[in-house]
């Protein structure tokens, strides 16, 4: 037997959610064969088998979210197979954990009829963190819980080891969550040696330590005065990564006026020149040329931060940010500095509606060099973004307005943009970022220059 486990969809992926089986126990499968659909933090994806086989059992229902990457779903049965299993060790199974330090392939005596995970399939070696990592993994082996019920507890601040469970065999499940967070809060007990033991664990893997969370209700809001929405996986990445960058990266914004009205002009001379090809460029489009072109002219600033060195990347791959339901995406016009407006602007309509309807493949929103981030078409007059890591800078663009200005000493009407660019200080520092700025500027306020 072949234990089938959640797959890591994407480098940065820690979970996803089992949004659909596109097989049943009993069924046979082959390789390439759609067997269930995966919605990561920002798509759905179809998985697909890699064994041939009959499946003999689902192991995660579905609709179950936060099923963490490597945790056994399904089982599959195949023609001869051996008695092996894929069976990570930091999986969460519907049966009762069969060891409880997370040894890489020890024998479990008490049932020695049962198929033995092989050593090969195991997470790999971490010498270093085995010690620390042991007490954490005996004290999850304690608490028989559902992956649900682990992640609802979680984001409700619910113990689970003072849980009684109700499913089969004293398991924990989601209406024992709902049922505990519907009861008085009572204060936190003393931290126990064990629980400073995991502390101690997590700070050796390099996580961060837990901080202290409050309830509303302990910070003076009255129980039953909301609704509490569960945070789906796309909110919790978003609040995890803005959250690291914010507090992590040195960030500073400079921000300037561009005056627009030629790019307006140019803008509706091509589009309707155009028009019976399906030519529509938006301002947007040509923003992204404009930032693909800077970034060319300006080479230093196209650039991230890593611990061995700054990289200097070869081509101005811009993400551009797409607002979704209950979240943000950022899509990516690969080597814009190649593409012409048409192309950037036929890009960019198939890469938002599909992001909308959340069929992105990974690498089309994963990776990049610059952000790009419009709020003009809301009316917001101008703001500063949080920086996308890995990229250097992300830039905030607002919307154009008439604005009193002045032009050779005389009084003058004009439509102004405000632009600002939150820049990593690591790799790009306040003159590096200002001659972006007036690179990007030159293109948008003489937009013939695109052409060249």
């Amino acid at each position: 037997m072949t234990d089938i486990t959640m797959p890591a969809l994407s480098p940065t992926m820690e979970e996803g959610n089992l949004a659909k089986w596109h097989v049943k126990p009993g069924d046979a499968i082959e390789p390439g064969q759609v067997i269930a659909e995966i919605e990561t933090d920002k798509a759905t994806m179809e998985v697909e088998a890699v064994d041939e086989g009959v499946i003999e059992a689902l192991l995660v229902e579905e609709g179950a979210q936060g099923v963490k990457v490597n945790t056994p779903i399904a089982r599959l049965k195949g023609e001869g197979a051996g008695a092996s299993s894929k069976a990570p060790a930091s999986s969460s199974t519907e049966e009762a954990p069969r060891s409880g330090g997370g040894g890489e392939g020890a024998p479990a005596k008490e049932k020695p009829q049962e198929a033995q995970p092989q050593a090969s399939r195991a997470s790999p070696p971490q010498s270093a963190l085995r010690a620390a990592s042991s007490s954490i993994e005996e004290e999850r082996a304690r608490v028989f819980a559902s992956p649900l019920a682990r992640r609802l507890a979680e984001q409700g601040g619910i113990d689970l080891s003072g849980l009684q469970g109700s499913g089969p065999h004293g398991r924990i499940v989601k209406r024992d969550i709902e049922a505990a967070l519907k009861e008085p809060r009572r204060e936190a007990p003393p931290q126990r040696a064990e629980s400073r033991e995991i502390a101690t664990g997590r700070e050796a893997r390099g996580e961060a330590p837990a901080l202290a969370r409050r309830s509303l209700e302990q910070m003076g809001v009255r129980p039953g005065s909301y609704d509490l929405v569960p945070l789906d996986m796309m909110r919790k990445t978003i609040a995890k990564r803005m959250t690291e960058s914010f507090r992590d990266v040195p960030h500073f914004p400079l921000t300037i006026d561009i005056e627009i009205d030629a790019l307006l002009k140019a803008r509706g001379e091509i589009n309707k020149r155009f028009a019976d090809n399906g030519v529509k460029i938006s301002v947007n489009d040509m923003c992204i040329k404009a930032a693909a072109l800077a970034l060319k002219l300006v080479p230093e600033a196209n650039a991230s931060y890593t611990p061995d060195g700054v990289a200097m990347h070869h081509h101005a791959d811009i993400g551009v940010a797409v607002a979704i339901p209950h979240g943000l995406i950022t899509p990516i016009v690969w080597q814009a500095e190649t593409k012409g407006l048409a192309q950037i602007s036929a890009e960019m309509a198939d890469l938002a509606q599909r992001a909308r309807e959340r069929k992105l493949k990974p690498e089309e929103f994963q990776g990049g060099t610059f952000t790009i981030s419009n709020m003009g078409m809301l009316g917001i007059k101008s703001f500063a973004s949080i920086i996308n890591e890995p990229h250097g800078m992300i830039m905030s663009i607002g919307a154009g307005e008439k604005r009193p200005i002045v032009k050779n000493d005389v009084l003058a009407i004009a439509t102004m943009m405000t632009v600002t660019v939150t820049c990593d200080h690591r790799v790009v520092d306040g003159a590096l970022g200002a001659a972006f700025l007036k690179a990007f500027r030159s293109f948008l306020e003489d937009p013939m220059a695109m052409l060249l």
